[in-house]
């Protein structure tokens, strides 16, 4: 109830920042630096105006202000300037939460994020295996080890697994979501630019777990259509990394080891 009023509030005000997970996680970083070196600037530099003004020499007359060890602090407005720094503190603290829980609320409800853009997305099932991951497209079409996706497009994600807990994520795109047996996740990122990237398991999950790898491969768009157009229901091993091999014995595709 209150995330999705404080949500609400970010969407009015377009407090919100807009792009893929990059470019949100980098105006986050930003504020936070910005705001943190700007209070370290203004606490130390209170500190050291007061310890230059307060510093002994010979020669230096008493301050009549000056504070002693021990004694409580008089003047400064019956206490006016301590409420107006708390009050200042409370303002930018508060405010800094709202705006980066908002934010956080926007990326992790893609459906939501993808309407309020006006985009279409593409929606493609993520299933964990020990120690392999397999991508189900809209048409059937699943691969084992390698995801194909258009650049420059939002894609969603919806992560299982089909035997124990994995944690699927694409660190370079800044997309991560868990893989539960029986229950489904959802993350979501845009590619801004054709590459390759590696997707890992972040969950540990045996003794293939450091293998459990996949390669995420960025199309253009029209390449990316080609390739959808002319990919079946079938399944294909990609590339990527990881032991498809079971604990019992079988591998991922339903075949046994010789």
């Amino acid at each position: 109830m209150y995330g999705e009023a404080i949500y609400a509030i970010a969407q009015v005000s377009d407090l919100v920042p807009r792009g893929s997970r990059v470019v949100i996680f980098r105006e986050i970083y930003w504020v936070f630096l910005v705001l943190g070196t700007l209070v370290g600037v203004v606490v130390v530099g209170y500190m050291l105006y007061n310890a230059y003004r307060y510093r002994e020499y010979d020669g230096r007359e008493e301050a009549a202000d000056r504070p002693r060890l021990g004694e409580l602090p008089t003047g400064g407005g019956k206490g006016r300037k301590l409420f107006l720094s708390f009050a200042i503190s409370a303002v930018i603290v508060v405010s800094l939460i709202v705006w980066t829980y908002g934010t956080l609320l926007f990326i992790e409800q893609p459906s939501t994020a993808a309407a309020s853009e006006g985009e279409e997305t593409l929606e493609i099932q993520v299933v964990g295996r020990q120690f392999i991951w397999q991508f189900v497209y809209p048409n059937g079409h699943t691969t084992t080890g390698e995801l194909r996706v258009p650049a420059d497009t939002r894609v969603t994600l919806t992560v299982t697994s089909d035997d124990v807990f994995h944690n699927f994520g694409i660190p370079e795109l800044r997309a991560k979501a868990d893989a539960i047996p029986g229950q489904t996740t959802e993350t979501w990122f845009v590619a801004e630019r054709p590459g390759e990237y590696t997707a890992h398991c972040y969950e540990l999950c045996g003794t293939g777990h450091s293998e459990m790898k996949a390669t995420v491969i960025v199309m253009e768009p029209d390449d990316y259509e080609r390739w959808y157009a002319n990919a079946s229901g079938n399944a294909t091993n990609g590339t990527g990394g990881g032991n498809a091999t079971r604990p019992n014995g079988s591998n991922a595709t339903g075949g046994s080891n010789a």
